[in-house]
């Protein structure tokens, strides 16, 4: 993936694979599609930088985030826990990623 672009990752790419010292991130962004790729695009946008590696998955079935509890479409789940809800910016994605980055 071209670093100065923030395309969607397509499905089963990891951004910075590359470095594998780097903690990996597994999130689930469930949500409609439009609304989901939006967040996927800020999503990149806003952790292409940090010193961790993104794995994302799309989930499009409202039972299943129903079961998980999410509420606002669209929403980002990372261990089993809403970490963002709604369409944010990419700068409040950074933020929330540098928490979880130095808090694990």
């Amino acid at each position: 993936m071209n670093k100065e672009t923030c395309a969607p990752l397509e499905m089963g790419e990891i951004l910075n694979g590359e470095h594998t010292e780097w903690p990996l991130f597994d999130v689930t962004i469930h949500g409609g599609k439009l609304e989901s790729t939006k967040l996927l695009k800020r999503l990149v946008c806003g952790v292409k930088h940090l010193p961790l590696r993104l794995r994302v998955s799309l989930e499009h079935n409202t039972q299943k985030s129903v079961e998980l509890g999410v509420r606002i479409d669209p929403t980002l789940i990372w261990n089993k826990e809403c970490v963002i809800e709604g369409l944010v910016s990419a700068e409040a994605i950074t933020q929330t990623f540098e928490t979880l980055l130095y808090s694990t």
